[in-house]
């Protein structure tokens, strides 16, 4: 009798576990394909640009295409945001699409000695094949120093194509004549990877020496393509003014961040003096530094889920990180049709989230 019911139990419950290793291991693979992603080597006009998709690839909504900045590349400049864990909300809903500057990915073979780098407009103009090539009509742009220029020339050339830019550390301005002459004399007195370092880094952060400092001097000086990176980096060095004022400008929601001590500071805070105020939000972020989506995750990741809300997406959203605090605050003063403005603050309590500002209000946040 005992023999008989312990077979009975064995025979129901083996396919039981079956069944759930089955939907383990392809829960698993799934997994591992989305946080590796697909890796692409895109044909454009101008050359081939190295390109990694996350998602489902659904074309329903924007896709979200980032472009990362010099001395960095899609991975080392995006990877710890996108895979912070509450910005998994966005990441679900949305394709991502991580685009590498020419010869900037990991293993990039080295261009030859006389190799003609893509201007930045060049660049710029090799990103509408990206779209095509995955049939994405538009995107939600998120670029980081050079990448934000990229992000930029491409928005104002295809406003079709750009439902929101989100612009991290973004100087709209060609170098100046006293800008070019120091850039001359750090070429000589300096290396390549400290000049890329100080562009990258606070000088708070450069003279406490931070761990995040000390990787990218280690990834930069070792990287095996330095040589592109040195190319990407005297084009950014060459780029033209984007001219830009509030009479032409984008035509899309824009959130312009910088850290309250990167070195583009200035410039940030400029550009956003020329966008038109009635579509545009600028954070800056305290303690954030010169890389706030490294440094400051959590703050970014909320930013950008307010963004979005405001663009009509994702409105049952949770503000998760700030409904569980009672005690932050965001400071913002509000522009209403370029003429008259009020200040508020926005304080969270037991009660949750409070809705996001449109993007038809200028937002000026110190976090």
């Amino acid at each position: 009798m005992t023999t008989e019911m312990q077979e009975i139990a064995i025979t129901e419950e083996k396919p039981l576990l079956t069944g759930q290793a089955e939907a383990k291991d392809a829960e698993l693979a799934a997994r591992i394909l989305l946080d590796q992603g697909q890796e692409h080597s895109i044909e454009t006009p101008h050359g081939v640009l190295h390109v990694t998709l996350h998602g489902t690839r659904t074309t329903r909504r924007p896709a979200i295409l980032t472009f990362h900045d010099v001395g960095l590349n899609s991975k080392s400049c995006f990877s710890p945001l996108f895979k912070f864990e509450e910005m998994q909300e966005i990441v679900k809903n949305f394709t991502l699409i991580h685009v590498d500057a020419p010869g900037q990915e990991d293993g990039a073979a080295a261009y030859p000695v006389g190799y003609q780098y893509p201007s930045m407009d060049t660049v710029a103009e090799m990103i509408p094949a990206v779209l095509q090539f995955f049939n994405f009509r538009t995107v939600i742009g998120v670029g980081v120093g050079a990448g934000a220029f990229i992000l930029s020339k491409f928005a104002l050339a295809n406003p079709d194509s750009v439902e929101g830019l989100v612009l991290v550390n973004i100087d709209t301005n060609a170098r100046g004549w006293i800008d070019w002459a120091a850039q001359k004399l750090s070429s000589v007195t300096s290396s390549l990877t400290e000049q890329i370092l100080s562009h990258l880094f606070s000088q708070e952060e450069l003279s406490s020496n931070t761990d995040l400092v000390q990787s990218h001097r280690e990834l930069i000086s070792k990287a095996s393509n330095v040589v592109n990176i040195e190319l990407f980096w005297k084009t950014y060095n060459s780029r033209r003014d984007l001219n830009i004022d509030r009479n032409s400008t984008f035509k899309c929601p824009v959130m312009l961040v910088v850290g309250d001590q990167a070195p583009y500071e200035d410039a940030a805070v400029e550009c956003n003096s020329k966008l038109d105020p009635t579509t545009t939000s600028f954070l800056k972020m305290a303690d954030a530094g010169g890389l706030p989506q490294l440094t400051q995750p959590a703050k970014l990741t909320e930013a950008f889920k307010y963004f979005i809300q405001g663009m009509g997406y994702m409105a049952s959203s949770c503000m998760t990180r700030l409904s569980r605090s009672r005690t932050t605050s965001l400071s913002s003063s509000y522009s209403m049709d370029g003429s008259r403005s009020r200040s508020r603050t926005l304080s969270q309590g037991s009660q949750g989230g409070q809705m996001p500002p449109s993007p038809s209000q200028t937002m000026e946040v110190s976090c």
